[in-house]
């Protein structure tokens, strides 16, 4: 059985929790928890602060700098890295590169002479979204639901290559960072600055 079998110190325990996943989402250089718990205990003590406030601040200001440098190192790193897969890949005779940087591989052809999407139009596809690194961050296939939206709802890069499509094609897309999520990246998985890849079938115009 649990030592934490009552309502209070479950919910102790919790906050505990909460602030350990905070600080290992956002982790420096030296971070050290049990100054963490000391400063807690402090606090809730309610025992003086042994660090005068303008230190404290200088030293906020040291770790955001730190953080901020290793941010950029971070993700000069991985524009480097999609940037180098995407030279090469581009090398390949059944790749082929738009003048936007874009670069897409016919898997399966529907009918030539179907239509294609316009900008405006609203499709239903099934993809399969993976890092460079050949990691998943997200796939309607893995789900078994096909997916509707608007075309120019979407990343640059999806905009431009399903309305080059019709509906039956299947074509693998490169995208580069600049098409995609850019500097900001896209939730926990997609980092700034990456270049991603995509199967993409379109399955119809709606």
């Amino acid at each position: 059985m649990s030592k934490y079998d009552t309502p209070e110190l479950r919910v102790s325990y919790g906050i505990g929790r909460q602030m350990g996943g905070q600080l290992l989402e956002q982790p420096f250089e030296g971070l050290d928890i049990d100054a963490v718990t000391e400063g807690v205990l402090d606090a809730f003590n309610q025992v003086a602060d042994p660090i005068a406030p303008i230190d404290m601040q200088r030293a906020y200001d040291v770790i955001r700098e730190q953080m901020a440098k290793a941010q950029a190192e971070k993700e000069k790193e991985l524009a480097a890295e999609g940037q180098a897969f995407l030279d090469e890949n581009a090398k390949r005779d059944n790749v082929t590169v738009t003048a936007s940087g874009l670069q897409y591989e016919v898997l399966s052809s529907g009918d030539a002479s179907g239509q294609k999407p316009a900008v405006n139009s609203k499709v239903k596809v099934h993809y399969h979204g993976t890092l460079v690194s050949g990691d998943v961050f997200d796939s309607s296939v893995q789900r078994g639901e096909p997916i509707e939206f608007a075309v120019n709802g979407v990343i640059p890069g999806w905009t431009e290559a399903l309305q080059l499509m019709v509906p039956g094609d299947k074509w693998k897309l490169y995208v580069p960072h600049n098409l995609a999520y850019g500097a900001q990246g896209a939730g926990n998985v997609i980092g700034p600055y990456q270049a991603l890849i995509f199967d993409v079938e379109l399955l119809d115009i709606v």
